[in-house]
């Protein structure tokens, strides 16, 4: 009967732990795909900035096709896209519903490259650099890109960031915390075993390795049905919104997923090993007077 009931004991500590460790591990995955998805989505808002270059009228096909070849070789580019002068007269008379050949008598409307930036390149200072590399082209008239929403992006990106990644810290120490704690309260149950196991000579190494064990496979379960629970969320936000689903890639899925294990093994082990550690370290009259 008491080897029964200490088995039942042990058992529902195990369950609790485990109920518990899931649910910080939650989460944490959950800020960890934030996180990731927040990257995404500022370097999708970067690489969405289009820089225009204007061209002369006067401009020739040799010197077009040399221009674009030219462009396509540049570092910070990402794609370039040409709209003629009929283009461009054309898609400014379906947005404003009239030609502005009709009252003006002619297109003011020049031919243009619209740049596509890679991301790290999309912000102010980069511009300021390569900017007079771009106007130094023959048949270049003007360059043109959004100034305030580059300000605004570069501003609140990283600020954004910021409070991700101390919401993450924190969250880690919370963790950790919890986690502690939890495994602290499965070997308190088991501190008279420890002091038994001490009396009769064993090593620490061999007194540690089962509570060490348990706490692996604790764990390594906690992280499976956390990851479960997730990828299950991540799935129906992916069903709500098509958007979405640009962002998160398979990297993302990888780092969340992997984060939450890695972080259920390692917080539960090395919980496990300072606990074990406290209780090795004690006197005889430390574990009965606590």
């Amino acid at each position: 009967m008491t080897k029964r009931r200490k088995r039942n004991g042990g058992g529902f500590s195990t369950l609790t732990s485990c109920i518990s460790t899931t649910m910080v591990l939650i989460l944490l995955g959950t800020v960890v795909f934030f996180v990731t998805v927040g990257h995404n989505f500022s370097r999708s808002l970067r690489e969405n900035f289009t820089v225009e270059v204007l061209l002369d009228d006067s401009i020739g096909n040799r010197d077009l096709v040399q221009l674009q070849k030219e462009l396509r070789t540049k570092p910070y580019v990402r794609n370039v896209h040409y709209i003629s002068k009929e283009r461009g007269t054309r898609e400014m008379a379906k947005a404003l519903e009239s030609g502005p050949d009709e009252f003006l008598g002619y297109s003011p409307i020049p031919a243009e490259f619209e740049l596509f930036l890679k991301a790290e390149y999309a912000n102010l200072d980069s511009l300021k650099l390569y900017e007079p590399d771009l106007r130094r082209h023959k048949g270049v008239t003007d360059i043109i890109y959004p100034k305030d929403a580059m300000n605004f992006v570069n501003y609140i990106i990283p600020l954004t960031g910021t409070v991700m990644l101390t919401v993450a810290l924190l969250l880690t120490f919370v963790s950790f915390s919890l986690i502690n704690n939890t495994i602290r309260m499965s070997v308190y149950a088991r501190r008279f075993t420890i002091h038994t196991m001490k009396l009769v000579g064993a090593k620490w190494n061999f007194i540690r390795r089962p509570f060490m064990i348990r706490a692996f496979w604790i764990g390594f379960t906690a992280a499976l049905i956390a990851d479960g629970l997730i990828a299950g969320g991540i799935y129906a936000l992916l069903q709500l919104d098509v958007y979405v689903s640009t962002l998160v890639t398979p990297a993302v899925m990888g780092i969340t997923l992997g984060s939450v294990v890695v972080c259920g093994l390692f917080l539960t082990l090395l919980c496990a090993f300072f606990s074990v550690n406290r209780h090795l370290r004690m006197s005889a009259s430390d574990v009965y007077l606590k």
